[in-house]
């Protein structure tokens, strides 16, 4: 009795698709400043457990919460118009394809200027309201709280500055390059990694000294 041989299968390919090296090294950087901002969170609790409450309020009553509210809003929308920038990028598509008020044709240099706009609105902001409270008598020496705010929200400031530069350097690549491919895209979508965290950040940091305070 004959028994049946299976006939040899032919070698199939795999194809393994790979997390891309650039995106996982900014998620691995990204984590190692959440860190660095925890312990700028822990900085501030731990000065405010030891401040007599009179003393932390009377320095918290010259914050200008509706002004910051305003400022804040301008950042998270940035995020918005930052995502909108990925998507054109995604689909290749680096500059607008009608007219410059139908947004809904816009590519990833107009979407990442406006958010650079947006970011540097938000810088100005700042710089306004440090003046203000200087003006009041609040600066990093005066208080303790006037320390771990600054500190705080200051350095926070010098990572939303790192990213409009970032943005300078996306917006010098895509007009520079005669293809716009993956590897500009990618330069997109990393830095829009990148803004996120510092809008994340500032949201906590907003709740903590703004709301909490």
């Amino acid at each position: 009795m004959s028994t049946a041989t299976a006939a040899p299968q032919a070698h199939q390919h795999v194809n393994v698709n790979r997390p891309n090296p650039v995106s996982v090294g900014t998620i691995v950087w990204l984590a190692s400043e959440l860190m660095f901002f925890a312990g700028l969170f822990a900085m501030y609790f731990t000065i405010r457990s030891v401040v007599p409450q009179d003393e932390w309020t009377a320095q918290t009553d010259h914050l200008n919460i509706t002004f910051a509210a305003i400022n804040t809003t301008v950042l998270i929308l940035s995020s918005f118009t930052c995502q909108a920038g990925v998507v054109a990028a995604e689909r290749f598509q680096p500059v607008r394809a009608g007219s410059i008020w139908d947004v809904r044709r816009w590519g990833m240099n107009e979407w990442m200027t406006l958010t650079y706009l947006m970011g540097a609105f938000f810088i100005a902001g700042q710089i306004y309201e440090y003046a203000e409270l200087v003006e009041h008598g609040l600066t990093i020496s005066s208080h303790p709280y006037g320390s771990v705010f600054y500190l705080a929200t200051g350095f926070h400031g010098l990572h939303v500055i790192g990213g409009l530069i970032a943005f300078l350097f996306l917006l010098g690549r895509s007009f520079s390059a005669k293809r716009f491919g993956h590897h500009e895209a990618t330069t997109g979508i990393v830095t829009s990694y990148y803004w996120h965290f510092v809008d994340v950040v500032w949201v906590a940091l907003f709740f903590v000294i703004y709301i909490l305070q």
